[in-house]
């Protein structure tokens, strides 16, 4: 039930304190002489989120500033702020969605890179040398840091994609190396080292090319050329930055662990013969 004034009463404010109540002795009194009436500024609106009372507070982010870049600033601020006692300041829907999809990402690219190690465990039939190969994931999250720094990129949800598809990208430089020196070391019987100089020399010219390709496809995307580019640039720019850094690493990186983990491996294996022949 809603009680409100007669119409012609709405517009006068003393209209308030002539509203008879009743006491509990049965006396009917108007409300000014138990009220005390002072004009106050106050909201037109009340509104609620788990029954507490909250107030919105809207602003629109200049063009080129991201949401999570825009919550940054604002979170630095916040402590400058004399918040009374009592009240406290929280972010909208929209900020606690997008912390929502990054948390949701961040599995997202955990159980990629776990996939893609299962799937090549299952295709070398071997622990180790998916290991090696998953060197260069990591190799390429410099490049990425590089790419946003360089194009002033914040690191969006477009970015996150972004990430996520280099943890599948980067390693197929790498299993070109580890694949052909395992098939230089079993078919032709060569060396170690030989088989690494000689798999590093030969594919090399595939993987530059394979990567300068993919580079030059995302390039338009990269500076926002096309219908709704601009929006997926956060994302070209990632796998730019990342691809190129992790196949220059790459090529030096995986050969040198694919050597330390081999020429480890054949030493212990070495000391345990000794160990079991004595």
């Amino acid at each position: 039930m809603i009680v409100r004034l007669g119409e012609e009463d709405r517009m006068r404010s003393e209209s308030v304190g002539e509203v008879l109540i009743s006491t509990p002795r049965g006396q009917v009194l108007p409300a000014a002489n138990v009220l005390d009436l002072t004009p106050q500024t106050g909201p037109t609106q009340i509104e609620r989120k788990n029954q507490q009372r909250i107030t919105r507070v809207n602003a629109e982010i200049d063009a080129g500033i991201a949401l999570g870049e825009a919550v940054a600033t604002v979170q630095e601020r916040l402590p400058q702020l004399d918040v009374p006692q009592g009240f406290s300041v929280g972010f909208g829907a929209e900020v606690e969605q997008q912390a929502e999809a990054f948390s949701q990402l961040q599995v997202l690219l955990i159980l990629g890179v776990l996939l893609v190690y299962a799937v090549m465990a299952s295709q070398y039939e071997s622990l180790r040398d998916p290991f090696i190969v998953m060197f260069s994931v990591p190799v390429a999250a410099i490049g990425v840091v590089l790419a946003l720094k360089l194009t002033s990129t914040s690191f969006s949800l477009q970015a996150y994609i972004g990430v996520i598809m280099l943890a599948g990208i980067v390693v197929s430089n790498a299993i070109l190396l580890v694949d052909y020196t395992n098939v230089l070391r079993r078919r032709d019987g060569m060396p170690l080292r030989e088989a690494v100089v000689l798999a590093g020399r030969t594919r090399l010219r595939p993987i530059l090319m394979t990567t300068l390709a993919t580079v030059l496809g995302l390039v338009p995307m990269s500076l926002g050329i096309g219908e709704g580019a601009e929006l997926q640039a956060p994302m070209a720019r990632v796998v730019i930055g990342g691809l190129l850094t992790s196949t220059l690493v790459t090529l030096v990186l995986v050969p040198s662990v694919y050597t330390v983990f081999e020429e480890g491996f054949s030493g212990l294996r070495r000391r345990a013969a000794r160990a079991s022949a004595e």
